[in-house]
């Protein structure tokens, strides 16, 4: 104990940030010096589902256990002692906090989340926020205007949240990663918070987006001429169909010359609607230093209307050029003709390529001839690089954003 006593501080507060709070903060009993250590800890992370196993309350009694659901009682109990708990970890907290994290189940009566982003905006050191909420409700959480005065975040990570702010808010000037995933929110909210974020090289905008019809609202061209500097973006192409007008650009005004990084979850219909397969051409031709291109097909068919179905020919696209891709990686694959035809242009249209990964879906996957006969016809196509490996893999599910 005396060795790690001796550790610089700096050392010490980066082995307990590695530790559940819970148990950080029983360092405390240890000895004298490290009494206070567990409190100037600058990462805090407080997971619901950790924190009931920690403090399990009493058993449950038979109704209970019949009916395999707690009383509403006991799950105010331990909803107020999760609270509580944060509340006197943030009250005794010494120092700056670089980083938090809450993930728990939310319905509308936790104000309390409320006053815990007030009090973190009031500290104003904070760089990284991750909120993950299970909603019980229709929509998220509603998160207050004090989130906006959060200047220093570098990063920001919203699951099941409500973004309602009407009124202007102050730049996050220094953030550069924003991660959105099953977010309620407004075009033109989401249209201001991208336009606040200068900075921002890192953005996903992933599943369960409901973005909300306004009638004078954004488009497409107007999101993406706010992120100028962009290098990674994920994007769920049928998340942003308000964006999309029925005529889209064949390339944004502004190209995004810093993306590097760019995946899409498409549906199984982007090839024939009318704004999937043009929206994703849009961005390929606006990325012209584009080195890593991922593709997940969505296997579920979403409902479109006849009106938003178009016929197209991947010759209308012949003009794509991909002049800097190293990579492509196809997920989800259904052997669908214009999913294939789309792969072969990318193959023909990218003359550094150095891999290409085609990952089928699986029920494809488990029909060995076609997999076979897919890989035969990539073997055969036009293929602009030279050192090209093609590898048609296995199913797998771990597809979704790298940040």
């Amino acid at each position: 104990m005396d060795r790690i006593s001796k550790l610089p501080v700096g050392v010490i507060e980066t082995i307990l940030c590695l530790l559940p709070i819970q148990e950080a903060a029983r360092t405390s009993i240890l000895s004298k010096e490290w009494r206070y250590h567990w409190i100037k800890i600058p990462k805090l992370v407080f997971i619901e589902d950790q924190f009931q196993e920690w403090t399990r309350g009493p058993k449950p009694s038979a109704i209970e256990l019949r009916l395999n659901k707690p009383s509403k009682r006991k799950d105010m109990a331990k909803r107020c002692r999760f609270f509580y708990a944060i509340y006197q970890v943030l009250l005794m907290h010494e120092g700056p906090i670089h980083e938090f994290t809450l993930s728990m189940e939310v319905d509308t009566s936790c104000v309390e989340i409320d006053h815990i982003i007030l009090h973190l905006s009031k500290k104003n050191t904070l760089k990284i926020l991750k909120l993950d909420f299970e909603a019980g409700g229709d929509e998220g959480h509603r998160l207050p205007i004090s989130l906006f005065s959060l200047h220093q975040l570098t990063s920001l990570y919203l699951h099941g949240c409500a973004l309602y702010q009407q009124r202007s808010f102050n730049e996050f000037g220094c953030l550069t990663t924003l991660n959105l995933s099953s977010v309620w929110t407004h075009k033109k909210t989401l249209h201001r918070l991208l336009s606040s974020c200068p900075l921002l090289k890192r953005l996903a905008l992933g599943h369960g987006m409901i973005i909300l019809y306004d009638v004078e609202g954004s488009t497409i061209v107007d999101l993406f001429e706010c992120v100028p500097v962009i290098e990674c973006l994920y994007v769920v192409v049928f998340g942003l169909e308000y964006f999309l007008p029925k005529r889209l650009p064949k390339k944004l005004p502004t190209s995004l010359v810093h993306l590097k990084y760019l995946c899409a979850t498409v549906d199984t219909l982007c090839f024939t609607n009318i704004y999937g397969l043009p929206f994703l051409a849009l961005l390929i031709r606006s990325s012209p230093n584009l080195e890593t291109l991922k593709l997940v097909m969505w296997g579920e068919e979403p409902y479109v209307d006849e009106d938003d179905l178009g016929s197209f020919t991947l010759d209308d696209y012949s003009d794509i050029t991909l002049e800097h891709l190293k990579e492509f990686e196809i997920l989800d694959f259904t052997d669908s003709e214009n999913e294939l035809d789309f792969v072969r242009l990318i193959l023909a249209k990218s003359p550094v390529l150095k891999k290409m990964t085609v990952t089928p879906h699986y029920f494809f996957d488990k029909d060995e001839e076609s997999v076979s006969e897919v890989s035969e016809i990539l073997f055969c196509s036009p293929c602009a690089s030279p050192v090209v490996e093609i590898i048609v893999g296995r199913y797998k599910s771990d597809y979704w954003c790298p940040w």
